[in-house]
Protein backbone atom coordinates (compact mmCIF):
# COMPACT_ATOMS: atom_id res chain seq x y z
CA UNK A 1 0.00 0.00 0.00
CA UNK A 2 2.78 2.28 0.79
CA UNK A 3 4.42 1.69 -2.90
CA UNK A 4 0.56 2.69 -4.14
CA UNK A 5 0.29 5.50 -2.33
CA UNK A 6 4.10 7.00 -3.37
CA UNK A 7 3.12 5.93 -7.13
CA UNK A 8 0.40 8.34 -6.95
CA UNK A 9 2.11 11.12 -5.12
CA UNK A 10 4.62 10.98 -7.85
CA UNK A 11 1.95 10.83 -10.56
CA UNK A 12 0.27 14.52 -8.85
CA UNK A 13 3.18 16.18 -9.34
CA UNK A 14 2.46 17.23 -12.79
CA UNK A 15 0.84 20.46 -12.87
CA UNK A 16 3.47 23.86 -13.90
CA UNK A 17 2.56 27.29 -12.50
CA UNK A 18 4.96 29.70 -10.83
CA UNK A 19 8.15 30.44 -10.70
CA UNK A 20 11.79 28.67 -10.50
CA UNK A 21 12.43 26.85 -6.73
CA UNK A 22 12.97 27.95 -4.16
CA UNK A 23 16.59 26.38 -3.42
CA UNK A 24 16.71 25.34 0.42
CA UNK A 25 20.60 24.80 1.48
CA UNK A 26 22.06 21.87 2.80
CA UNK A 27 22.75 24.34 5.76
CA UNK A 28 22.99 28.17 6.31
CA UNK A 29 20.76 30.46 6.47
CA UNK A 30 18.94 33.15 3.78
CA UNK A 31 20.20 36.93 4.44
CA UNK A 32 19.76 37.84 0.74
CA UNK A 33 19.16 36.85 -2.20
CA UNK A 34 20.45 37.22 -5.84
CA UNK A 35 20.82 40.25 -8.16
CA UNK A 36 17.30 40.50 -9.41
CA UNK A 37 17.75 40.15 -13.14
CA UNK A 38 16.74 37.38 -16.36
CA UNK A 39 17.30 34.11 -15.01
CA UNK A 40 16.69 35.13 -11.09
CA UNK A 41 13.53 36.27 -12.16
CA UNK A 42 10.89 34.14 -9.67
CA UNK A 43 7.94 34.23 -12.09
CA UNK A 44 9.02 31.06 -14.53
CA UNK A 45 6.62 27.91 -14.50
CA UNK A 46 7.38 24.88 -12.72
CA UNK A 47 6.48 21.55 -11.77
CA UNK A 48 4.28 21.34 -8.65
CA UNK A 49 2.55 18.86 -6.25
CA UNK A 50 -1.09 18.36 -6.73
CA UNK A 51 -2.17 16.54 -3.06
CA UNK A 52 -3.72 13.31 -2.93
CA UNK A 53 -7.13 12.86 -0.65
CA UNK A 54 -7.30 10.36 2.20
CA UNK A 55 -8.09 6.88 0.51
CA UNK A 56 -10.65 4.76 2.62
CA UNK A 57 -8.37 1.59 2.74
CA UNK A 58 -5.18 3.48 4.15
CA UNK A 59 -3.93 2.93 7.21
CA UNK A 60 -2.30 4.71 10.12
CA UNK A 61 0.99 4.97 8.38
CA UNK A 62 -0.16 5.87 4.82
CA UNK A 63 -2.77 8.80 6.50
CA UNK A 64 0.29 10.09 8.38
CA UNK A 65 2.48 10.34 4.89
CA UNK A 66 -0.35 11.46 3.16
CA UNK A 67 -0.86 14.53 5.12
CA UNK A 68 2.65 15.40 5.52
CA UNK A 69 2.85 15.25 1.52
CA UNK A 70 -0.12 16.96 0.98
CA UNK A 71 0.90 20.29 3.70
CA UNK A 72 3.10 21.42 1.25
CA UNK A 73 0.16 22.65 -1.38
CA UNK A 74 -1.02 26.02 -0.22
CA UNK A 75 -3.85 25.22 -2.15
CA UNK A 76 -7.00 26.33 -1.22
CA UNK A 77 -5.62 27.23 2.62
CA UNK A 78 -4.80 23.57 2.79
CA UNK A 79 -8.05 21.98 2.09
CA UNK A 80 -6.65 18.62 1.45
CA UNK A 81 -4.21 18.16 4.07
CA UNK A 82 -6.90 19.42 6.68
CA UNK A 83 -8.75 16.24 5.26
CA UNK A 84 -6.68 14.29 7.10
CA UNK A 85 -7.91 15.20 10.11
CA UNK A 86 -10.20 13.80 12.41
CA UNK A 87 -12.27 17.37 12.44
CA UNK A 88 -11.57 20.65 10.59
CA UNK A 89 -10.51 22.67 13.54
CA UNK A 90 -7.70 20.46 14.54
CA UNK A 91 -5.35 21.98 12.29
CA UNK A 92 -5.57 25.09 10.30
CA UNK A 93 -1.85 26.64 9.97
CA UNK A 94 -1.40 31.07 8.98
CA UNK A 95 -0.91 32.08 5.72
CA UNK A 96 2.84 32.87 6.20
CA UNK A 97 3.46 29.59 8.61
CA UNK A 98 6.25 28.52 10.65
CA UNK A 99 8.16 25.31 8.47
CA UNK A 100 10.69 22.78 10.27
CA UNK A 101 12.53 21.60 6.81
CA UNK A 102 13.64 17.96 6.54
CA UNK A 103 16.63 16.43 4.34
CA UNK A 104 14.13 13.70 3.66
CA UNK A 105 11.68 11.57 5.92
CA UNK A 106 12.21 8.32 6.83
CA UNK A 107 8.91 5.42 6.17
CA UNK A 108 6.58 6.44 8.90
CA UNK A 109 6.34 3.47 11.79
CA UNK A 110 3.86 2.46 14.00
CA UNK A 111 4.94 2.63 17.67
CA UNK A 112 1.66 1.80 19.08
CA UNK A 113 -1.80 0.51 17.44
CA UNK A 114 -4.87 -1.15 18.82
CA UNK A 115 -8.13 -1.20 16.83
CA UNK A 116 -9.27 2.23 17.18
CA UNK A 117 -6.03 4.01 17.47
CA UNK A 118 -2.03 4.07 16.88
CA UNK A 119 1.17 6.41 17.61
CA UNK A 120 2.93 7.24 14.24
CA UNK A 121 6.45 8.33 14.50
CA UNK A 122 8.40 10.29 11.90
CA UNK A 123 11.68 10.58 11.79
CA UNK A 124 14.32 12.78 9.38
CA UNK A 125 17.09 15.02 9.17
CA UNK A 126 16.43 18.51 9.99
CA UNK A 127 18.39 21.10 7.68
CA UNK A 128 16.65 24.33 9.19
CA UNK A 129 13.94 26.21 9.83
CA UNK A 130 12.19 29.09 8.32
CA UNK A 131 10.32 31.78 10.74
CA UNK A 132 7.07 33.22 9.95
CA UNK A 133 8.14 36.28 8.17
CA UNK A 134 10.35 33.89 5.82
CA UNK A 135 13.43 34.00 7.54
CA UNK A 136 15.44 30.69 7.10
CA UNK A 137 17.82 29.47 10.04
CA UNK A 138 20.13 26.44 9.55
CA UNK A 139 19.61 24.07 12.78
CA UNK A 140 20.99 20.88 11.35
CA UNK A 141 19.47 18.12 14.18
CA UNK A 142 17.58 14.45 14.19
CA UNK A 143 14.13 15.13 14.30
CA UNK A 144 11.65 12.82 15.58
CA UNK A 145 7.90 13.22 15.97
CA UNK A 146 4.63 11.02 16.76
CA UNK A 147 1.23 11.36 15.63
CA UNK A 148 -1.82 10.15 17.21
CA UNK A 149 -4.21 8.76 14.68
CA UNK A 150 -7.30 7.32 15.31
CA UNK A 151 -11.00 5.45 13.54
CA UNK A 152 -13.58 7.66 12.91
CA UNK A 153 -17.45 6.61 13.36
CA UNK A 154 -17.37 5.56 9.86
CA UNK A 155 -14.26 3.07 10.75
CA UNK A 156 -11.89 5.51 8.60
CA UNK A 157 -8.27 6.65 10.20
CA UNK A 158 -7.77 10.02 10.77
CA UNK A 159 -5.12 12.40 12.65
CA UNK A 160 -6.07 13.18 16.12
CA UNK A 161 -3.14 14.38 17.13
CA UNK A 162 -0.18 16.83 16.30
CA UNK A 163 3.64 16.99 17.08
CA UNK A 164 4.33 20.51 18.33
CA UNK A 165 6.11 20.95 15.30
CA UNK A 166 3.25 20.76 13.62
CA UNK A 167 0.94 22.09 15.44
CA UNK A 168 0.85 25.66 14.33
CA UNK A 169 3.25 25.09 11.44
CA UNK A 170 4.57 23.02 8.75
CA UNK A 171 7.11 19.57 8.30
CA UNK A 172 8.47 19.69 5.02
CA UNK A 173 10.96 18.23 3.19
CA UNK A 174 13.46 20.28 1.18
CA UNK A 175 11.70 18.91 -2.21
CA UNK A 176 8.70 20.00 -0.56
CA UNK A 177 9.86 23.67 -0.03
CA UNK A 178 11.31 24.00 -3.53
CA UNK A 179 8.01 23.20 -5.03
CA UNK A 180 5.82 25.78 -2.36
CA UNK A 181 7.71 28.61 -1.58
CA UNK A 182 10.33 31.00 -3.43
CA UNK A 183 13.02 33.03 -2.42
CA UNK A 184 12.38 36.18 -3.28
CA UNK A 185 14.49 39.89 -2.48
CA UNK A 186 13.06 42.49 -0.52
CA UNK A 187 14.70 46.08 -0.89
CA UNK A 188 14.97 48.29 2.07
CA UNK A 189 17.52 51.45 2.96
CA UNK A 190 20.36 51.40 4.17
CA UNK A 191 21.32 54.39 6.61
CA UNK A 192 22.42 56.56 4.12
CA UNK A 193 18.88 56.63 2.59
CA UNK A 194 20.46 56.43 -0.66
CA UNK A 195 21.83 52.54 -0.95
CA UNK A 196 19.24 50.02 -1.03
CA UNK A 197 20.28 46.57 0.72
CA UNK A 198 18.42 43.00 -0.61
CA UNK A 199 16.73 41.24 1.79
CA UNK A 200 15.81 37.72 0.80
CA UNK A 201 13.03 35.33 2.13
CA UNK A 202 11.29 32.52 1.62
CA UNK A 203 7.38 33.06 0.59
CA UNK A 204 5.17 30.98 -0.07
CA UNK A 205 3.02 30.74 -2.65
CA UNK A 206 -0.07 29.58 -4.95
CA UNK A 207 -0.58 30.75 -8.19
CA UNK A 208 0.51 33.44 -10.74
CA UNK A 209 -2.38 35.71 -10.40
CA UNK A 210 -1.55 36.32 -6.74
CA UNK A 211 2.34 36.54 -6.88
CA UNK A 212 2.74 40.53 -7.41
CA UNK A 213 0.34 40.85 -4.60
CA UNK A 214 2.19 38.38 -2.16
CA UNK A 215 5.71 40.35 -3.08
CA UNK A 216 4.47 43.65 -2.18
CA UNK A 217 2.92 42.39 1.11
CA UNK A 218 5.66 40.84 1.97
CA UNK A 219 7.78 44.54 1.31
CA UNK A 220 4.96 46.37 3.31
CA UNK A 221 5.60 44.01 6.48
CA UNK A 222 9.38 45.23 6.71
CA UNK A 223 12.65 43.53 6.76
CA UNK A 224 13.46 39.92 8.71
CA UNK A 225 14.34 40.46 12.33
CA UNK A 226 17.43 39.47 11.42
CA UNK A 227 18.32 42.80 9.07
CA UNK A 228 15.70 44.74 10.90
CA UNK A 229 17.99 46.83 13.10
CA UNK A 230 20.63 47.91 9.97
CA UNK A 231 18.03 48.77 7.66
CA UNK A 232 14.90 51.32 7.24
CA UNK A 233 11.80 51.33 4.91
CA UNK A 234 10.52 54.04 3.58
CA UNK A 235 6.62 52.88 3.37
CA UNK A 236 4.75 54.38 6.98
CA UNK A 237 4.17 51.61 9.64
CA UNK A 238 0.55 50.48 8.93
CA UNK A 239 0.66 50.42 5.27
CA UNK A 240 -1.26 47.97 3.63
CA UNK A 241 -2.42 47.18 -0.05
CA UNK A 242 -6.23 48.03 -0.47
CA UNK A 243 -9.29 46.82 -1.76
CA UNK A 244 -7.66 44.14 -4.98
CA UNK A 245 -4.13 45.28 -3.85
CA UNK A 246 -2.07 44.63 -7.27
CA UNK A 247 -3.21 44.19 -10.20
CA UNK A 248 -1.89 43.32 -13.49
CA UNK A 249 -3.03 44.42 -17.16
CA UNK A 250 -0.40 43.82 -19.75
CA UNK A 251 2.66 44.27 -18.57
CA UNK A 252 1.62 47.65 -15.95
CA UNK A 253 0.98 46.73 -12.28
CA UNK A 254 -0.61 49.18 -10.66
CA UNK A 255 -0.20 49.11 -6.45
CA UNK A 256 -2.64 50.59 -4.22
CA UNK A 257 -2.10 51.18 -0.68
CA UNK A 258 -4.43 52.44 1.95
CA UNK A 259 -4.03 56.01 3.48
CA UNK A 260 -1.11 54.97 5.80
CA UNK A 261 1.47 55.68 2.88
CA UNK A 262 0.64 59.13 2.96
CA UNK A 263 3.37 59.57 5.16
CA UNK A 264 6.27 58.42 3.06
CA UNK A 265 8.74 59.33 0.72
CA UNK A 266 7.21 58.90 -2.77
CA UNK A 267 10.84 58.70 -4.11
CA UNK A 268 11.96 56.75 -1.78
CA UNK A 269 8.92 53.93 -2.46
CA UNK A 270 9.14 53.73 -5.66
CA UNK A 271 12.69 52.88 -5.72
CA UNK A 272 11.76 50.09 -3.28
CA UNK A 273 8.82 49.21 -4.99
CA UNK A 274 11.11 49.44 -8.70
CA UNK A 275 13.47 47.21 -7.45
CA UNK A 276 11.21 44.52 -5.83
CA UNK A 277 9.14 44.18 -9.07
CA UNK A 278 12.11 43.04 -11.29
CA UNK A 279 11.88 39.73 -9.77
CA UNK A 280 8.88 39.69 -12.19
CA UNK A 281 9.13 38.81 -15.70
CA UNK A 282 5.81 39.62 -16.45
CA UNK A 283 6.26 43.44 -15.35
CA UNK A 284 7.77 45.76 -17.07
CA UNK A 285 6.11 49.34 -15.21
CA UNK A 286 4.01 49.89 -12.53
CA UNK A 287 2.18 52.84 -11.11
CA UNK A 288 1.43 53.36 -7.18
CA UNK A 289 -1.34 54.85 -5.55
CA UNK A 290 -3.01 55.67 -2.47
CA UNK A 291 -6.86 55.30 -1.93
CA UNK A 292 -7.07 55.22 -5.59
CA UNK A 293 -5.18 58.06 -6.48
CA UNK A 294 -2.07 57.96 -8.58
CA UNK A 295 1.39 59.70 -6.75
CA UNK A 296 4.34 59.82 -8.57
CA UNK A 297 7.97 62.20 -7.94
CA UNK A 298 8.31 65.19 -8.47
CA UNK A 299 8.76 65.76 -12.72
CA UNK A 300 7.66 61.81 -13.36
CA UNK A 301 4.59 60.65 -15.02
CA UNK A 302 2.12 58.27 -13.09
CA UNK A 303 3.98 55.28 -14.41
CA UNK A 304 7.37 54.39 -13.75
CA UNK A 305 9.90 51.20 -15.48
CA UNK A 306 11.20 48.74 -13.63
CA UNK A 307 14.40 49.25 -14.05
CA UNK A 308 14.33 53.19 -13.10
CA UNK A 309 16.05 54.36 -9.21
CA UNK A 310 19.96 52.64 -10.58
CA UNK A 311 20.86 55.50 -8.74
CA UNK A 312 20.16 53.02 -5.43
CA UNK A 313 21.72 50.22 -6.99
CA UNK A 314 22.86 47.73 -4.07
CA UNK A 315 26.20 47.48 -5.68
CA UNK A 316 26.55 51.26 -6.33
CA UNK A 317 26.63 52.72 -9.62
CA UNK A 318 30.20 52.69 -10.31
CA UNK A 319 31.96 52.17 -13.78
CA UNK A 320 34.37 49.67 -14.83
CA UNK A 321 36.95 48.71 -12.55
CA UNK A 322 40.48 48.36 -12.90
CA UNK A 323 42.23 45.45 -10.81
CA UNK A 324 45.30 45.63 -8.84
CA UNK A 325 47.98 43.16 -8.01
CA UNK A 326 51.17 42.71 -6.06
CA UNK A 327 53.67 42.79 -9.43
CA UNK A 328 56.52 40.40 -10.05
CA UNK A 329 58.39 42.80 -8.41
CA UNK A 330 56.13 43.39 -5.81
CA UNK A 331 55.40 46.67 -6.41
CA UNK A 332 51.30 47.64 -6.26
CA UNK A 333 50.60 47.44 -10.11
CA UNK A 334 46.83 48.19 -11.91
CA UNK A 335 46.13 45.20 -14.39
CA UNK A 336 45.68 46.93 -17.60
CA UNK A 337 45.44 44.32 -20.65
CA UNK A 338 46.56 41.27 -17.71
CA UNK A 339 49.74 43.14 -17.55
CA UNK A 340 50.95 44.15 -13.95
CA UNK A 341 51.70 48.14 -14.57
CA UNK A 342 53.62 49.68 -11.14
CA UNK A 343 51.28 53.07 -10.03
CA UNK A 344 53.37 52.32 -6.54
CA UNK A 345 56.68 51.64 -6.07
CA UNK A 346 57.05 52.54 -2.84
CA UNK A 347 55.44 49.33 -1.71
CA UNK A 348 58.18 46.58 -3.07
CA UNK A 349 58.80 43.80 -1.08
CA UNK A 350 56.72 44.97 2.00
CA UNK A 351 52.54 45.53 1.09
CA UNK A 352 50.59 41.93 0.31
CA UNK A 353 46.82 41.53 0.21
CA UNK A 354 46.37 44.92 -1.01
CA UNK A 355 42.86 46.71 -0.81
CA UNK A 356 42.91 50.14 -2.86
CA UNK A 357 40.73 52.58 -1.16
CA UNK A 358 36.75 54.04 -3.15
CA UNK A 359 38.32 57.30 -4.20
CA UNK A 360 41.54 55.61 -5.38
CA UNK A 361 44.18 57.89 -2.93
CA UNK A 362 44.73 55.34 -0.56
CA UNK A 363 46.27 51.99 -0.14
CA UNK A 364 45.92 49.42 2.80
CA UNK A 365 47.45 45.53 3.09
CA UNK A 366 49.15 43.82 5.04
CA UNK A 367 52.87 42.95 6.34
CA UNK A 368 54.38 39.73 4.63
CA UNK A 369 53.67 38.39 7.62
CA UNK A 370 50.26 39.47 8.34
CA UNK A 371 51.13 40.69 11.76
CA UNK A 372 50.68 44.38 10.78
CA UNK A 373 48.26 46.37 9.05
CA UNK A 374 49.97 49.06 6.39
CA UNK A 375 48.39 51.92 4.70
CA UNK A 376 50.09 54.47 2.23
CA UNK A 377 48.82 57.19 -0.09
CA UNK A 378 48.47 56.80 -4.22
CA UNK A 379 50.27 60.21 -4.98
CA UNK A 380 52.51 60.58 -7.88
CA UNK A 381 53.88 57.14 -8.40
CA UNK A 382 54.71 56.35 -5.16
CA UNK A 383 53.82 54.85 -1.80
CA UNK A 384 54.75 56.40 1.82
CA UNK A 385 54.01 52.97 3.50
CA UNK A 386 53.18 53.06 7.12
CA UNK A 387 52.09 50.93 9.75
CA UNK A 388 48.58 51.94 11.01
CA UNK A 389 48.19 48.75 13.73
CA UNK A 390 50.37 46.32 15.25
CA UNK A 391 49.38 43.05 17.10
CA UNK A 392 48.27 43.18 20.27
CA UNK A 393 49.87 40.31 21.75
CA UNK A 394 52.15 37.57 20.31
CA UNK A 395 50.89 35.35 17.66
CA UNK A 396 48.03 37.70 16.43
CA UNK A 397 47.25 37.75 12.69
CA UNK A 398 45.29 40.63 10.54
CA UNK A 399 42.73 39.45 7.92
CA UNK A 400 42.96 41.67 4.71
CA UNK A 401 41.89 44.55 4.95
CA UNK A 402 38.47 45.79 3.72
CA UNK A 403 36.90 49.01 2.46
CA UNK A 404 33.50 49.79 2.72
CA UNK A 405 31.56 52.20 0.31
CA UNK A 406 31.95 55.44 2.79
CA UNK A 407 35.75 54.94 3.15
CA UNK A 408 35.97 52.84 6.31
CA UNK A 409 38.85 50.60 6.86
CA UNK A 410 38.24 47.44 8.49
CA UNK A 411 40.24 44.62 9.48
CA UNK A 412 40.06 41.53 12.13
CA UNK A 413 42.63 40.64 14.41
CA UNK A 414 42.72 36.71 15.73
CA UNK A 415 44.72 34.99 18.85
CA UNK A 416 44.17 31.66 19.22
CA UNK A 417 40.70 31.00 19.58
CA UNK A 418 40.15 35.49 19.65
CA UNK A 419 39.19 37.99 17.35
CA UNK A 420 38.87 41.52 17.97
CA UNK A 421 37.18 43.45 15.00
CA UNK A 422 39.45 47.09 14.42
CA UNK A 423 38.04 50.18 12.08
CA UNK A 424 39.27 53.51 10.94
CA UNK A 425 36.19 56.10 10.35
CA UNK A 426 38.34 58.08 8.05
CA UNK A 427 41.56 58.59 6.79
CA UNK A 428 44.17 60.66 9.50
CA UNK A 429 41.85 58.83 12.61
CA UNK A 430 43.65 56.08 14.73
CA UNK A 431 41.65 52.62 13.91
CA UNK A 432 39.68 52.15 16.89
CA UNK A 433 38.20 48.49 18.47
CA UNK A 434 34.23 47.54 17.33
CA UNK A 435 33.00 47.15 21.17
CA UNK A 436 30.06 45.39 19.69
CA UNK A 437 31.74 42.56 17.46
CA UNK A 438 29.93 39.29 17.78
CA UNK A 439 32.77 36.91 16.70
CA UNK A 440 34.80 37.49 19.78
CA UNK A 441 35.37 33.97 20.55
CA UNK A 442 35.92 32.65 17.35
CA UNK A 443 39.68 32.77 14.81
CA UNK A 444 38.42 34.37 11.65
CA UNK A 445 40.64 34.36 8.30
CA UNK A 446 38.57 36.63 6.14
CA UNK A 447 35.92 39.49 6.75
CA UNK A 448 34.79 41.34 3.57
CA UNK A 449 32.53 44.68 3.67
CA UNK A 450 29.53 44.49 1.13
CA UNK A 451 29.31 47.16 -1.14
CA UNK A 452 26.14 48.52 0.56
CA UNK A 453 27.85 48.46 3.84
CA UNK A 454 25.17 46.82 5.83
CA UNK A 455 26.15 43.70 5.67
CA UNK A 456 29.85 41.44 5.97
CA UNK A 457 30.94 38.28 5.20
CA UNK A 458 33.67 36.19 6.77
CA UNK A 459 35.23 32.78 6.98
CA UNK A 460 34.65 31.66 10.08
CA UNK A 461 36.95 28.47 12.56
CA UNK A 462 34.00 26.46 13.66
CA UNK A 463 34.73 23.21 15.40
CA UNK A 464 37.65 22.94 13.18
CA UNK A 465 36.42 23.80 10.04
CA UNK A 466 36.95 27.22 8.21
CA UNK A 467 32.76 27.89 7.60
CA UNK A 468 31.66 31.17 5.46
CA UNK A 469 29.24 33.28 7.91
CA UNK A 470 27.51 36.75 6.96
CA UNK A 471 26.69 39.46 9.74
CA UNK A 472 25.21 42.79 9.94
CA UNK A 473 26.24 45.74 10.41
CA UNK A 474 24.35 48.97 12.72
CA UNK A 475 25.77 52.22 13.07
CA UNK A 476 22.85 53.29 15.15
CA UNK A 477 23.48 54.05 19.02
CA UNK A 478 27.61 52.75 18.58
CA UNK A 479 28.52 50.13 15.83
CA UNK A 480 27.36 46.43 16.40
CA UNK A 481 28.75 43.80 13.95
CA UNK A 482 27.37 40.72 15.01
CA UNK A 483 24.24 38.10 14.24
CA UNK A 484 26.89 36.12 12.14
CA UNK A 485 25.42 32.95 10.71
CA UNK A 486 26.34 30.41 8.52
CA UNK A 487 25.80 30.99 4.57
CA UNK A 488 26.41 26.91 3.34
CA UNK A 489 28.01 24.24 5.27
CA UNK A 490 28.88 22.56 1.91
CA UNK A 491 32.07 24.36 1.98
CA UNK A 492 34.14 23.10 5.33
CA UNK A 493 37.42 24.25 3.83
CA UNK A 494 37.08 27.91 3.13
CA UNK A 495 40.42 30.12 2.73
CA UNK A 496 39.35 33.23 0.99
CA UNK A 497 36.08 35.12 -0.22
CA UNK A 498 34.86 38.12 -1.92
CA UNK A 499 31.42 39.86 -2.76
CA UNK A 500 30.85 39.61 -6.20
CA UNK A 501 28.01 41.29 -6.30
CA UNK A 502 25.50 42.25 -3.62
CA UNK A 503 23.13 38.14 -3.64
CA UNK A 504 26.87 36.26 -4.29
CA UNK A 505 30.16 35.53 -3.20
CA UNK A 506 33.03 33.79 -4.72
CA UNK A 507 34.58 31.68 -2.71
CA UNK A 508 37.88 29.85 -2.46
CA UNK A 509 37.27 26.53 -0.63
CA UNK A 510 36.91 23.09 -0.21
CA UNK A 511 33.60 21.38 -0.80
CA UNK A 512 32.41 18.12 1.50
CA UNK A 513 35.27 16.26 1.75
CA UNK A 514 37.21 17.02 -1.27
CA UNK A 515 40.83 17.72 -1.15
CA UNK A 516 41.17 20.36 -3.63
CA UNK A 517 40.33 23.95 -3.25
CA UNK A 518 38.53 25.20 -5.71
CA UNK A 519 36.26 28.51 -6.79
CA UNK A 520 32.31 28.26 -6.22
CA UNK A 521 29.90 30.55 -6.04
CA UNK A 522 28.41 31.06 -2.72
CA UNK A 523 24.64 32.21 -2.73
CA UNK A 524 24.20 34.86 0.64
CA UNK A 525 20.69 33.23 0.44
CA UNK A 526 22.18 30.07 1.84
CA UNK A 527 21.03 28.28 -1.58
CA UNK A 528 23.21 25.53 -3.64
CA UNK A 529 26.79 26.51 -4.15
CA UNK A 530 28.45 26.48 -7.81
CA UNK A 531 31.16 25.23 -9.06
CA UNK A 532 33.07 28.13 -10.78
CA UNK A 533 35.65 27.68 -13.94
CA UNK A 534 37.83 24.59 -14.87
CA UNK A 535 40.63 23.00 -14.93
CA UNK A 536 43.92 23.25 -12.89
CA UNK A 537 44.38 26.51 -10.79
CA UNK A 538 48.08 25.46 -9.16
CA UNK A 539 47.43 26.14 -5.59
CA UNK A 540 44.60 29.06 -4.91
CA UNK A 541 46.02 32.22 -2.40
CA UNK A 542 43.58 34.68 -2.64
CA UNK A 543 40.35 35.81 -4.79
CA UNK A 544 39.01 38.68 -5.99
CA UNK A 545 35.19 39.70 -7.35
CA UNK A 546 33.02 42.41 -8.71
CA UNK A 547 30.02 43.26 -10.55
CA UNK A 548 30.42 42.37 -14.13
CA UNK A 549 34.14 41.72 -13.85
CA UNK A 550 36.26 38.66 -14.09
CA UNK A 551 37.14 36.83 -10.59
CA UNK A 552 40.61 36.89 -10.43
CA UNK A 553 42.48 34.10 -8.24
CA UNK A 554 45.94 34.67 -6.89
CA UNK A 555 48.23 30.98 -7.31
CA UNK A 556 51.09 29.67 -6.59
CA UNK A 557 52.74 26.51 -8.12
CA UNK A 558 56.44 25.47 -8.30
CA UNK A 559 56.97 28.56 -5.70
CA UNK A 560 55.91 30.91 -8.61
CA UNK A 561 52.97 33.17 -8.11
CA UNK A 562 50.61 34.23 -10.89
CA UNK A 563 47.03 35.60 -11.11
CA UNK A 564 44.08 33.49 -13.27
CA UNK A 565 40.99 34.62 -14.73
CA UNK A 566 38.89 32.54 -16.89
CA UNK A 567 39.50 32.61 -20.80
CA UNK A 568 35.88 33.69 -21.11
CA UNK A 569 34.69 35.81 -17.85
CA UNK A 570 30.95 35.56 -18.60
CA UNK A 571 31.11 31.78 -19.05
CA UNK A 572 30.54 30.21 -15.37
CA UNK A 573 32.81 27.43 -16.15
CA UNK A 574 34.89 28.39 -18.84
CA UNK A 575 38.72 27.50 -17.68
CA UNK A 576 41.57 29.53 -16.21
CA UNK A 577 44.57 30.48 -17.28
CA UNK A 578 47.15 31.16 -15.25
CA UNK A 579 49.68 33.66 -17.22
CA UNK A 580 49.55 36.61 -15.18
CA UNK A 581 52.92 37.14 -13.52
CA UNK A 582 51.32 38.88 -10.31
CA UNK A 583 49.74 37.59 -6.89
CA UNK A 584 47.16 39.38 -4.64
CA UNK A 585 44.46 40.50 -6.96
CA UNK A 586 41.95 43.25 -5.22
CA UNK A 587 39.43 45.27 -7.11
CA UNK A 588 38.80 48.85 -5.46
CA UNK A 589 35.61 47.55 -4.23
Amino acid sequence: MIRTFRHVVALAAVASLLAGCAGVPSGGRVVSGKRAEGADQVDDPYVRLIPVRPRPEWGPRQIVSGFLAASASFDDDHAVARAYMSGPGLWRPDDRPAVTVLQDRQDPDIVKETATGATVRVRGQQLGTIDPGGQYTADPKTVEVTFQVGRTAHGLWRITGLPAEVENGLLLTKGDVDRSFRTVNLFFFAPDQRTLVPNGIFLPLVNRRDLAAHLVGALLNGPTSWLDPAVESAFPRGSRLRGRGVTVSKDVATVDLTGEARGGNVERMSAQLSWTFRQLSEIKQWRLQIEGETVAPEGASGTQSVRSWQVNDPDGTAADQTAYVIGAAGHLSQLLQDQPQPVATGTGGRLVRPAVAPDYVEVAGLSPRGDQVLVGDLVAGAANIRTLLRPSGAGSRFTPPSWDRHGRLWTVESSGDKSWLWVRERRGQAPARVAHWGLGGRQVLAFRVSRDGVRAAAIVHVDGRAQVQIGRIVHEGGTDVGSFLPVSSELGGAIDLAWRDYGTLAVLGRKNLDSQVLAYLVPVSGGAISTLGGGALGMPLSIAAAPDEPVLIGTRSSHVKQVCRQRTPREQFSEWVCNIPAADPTYPR
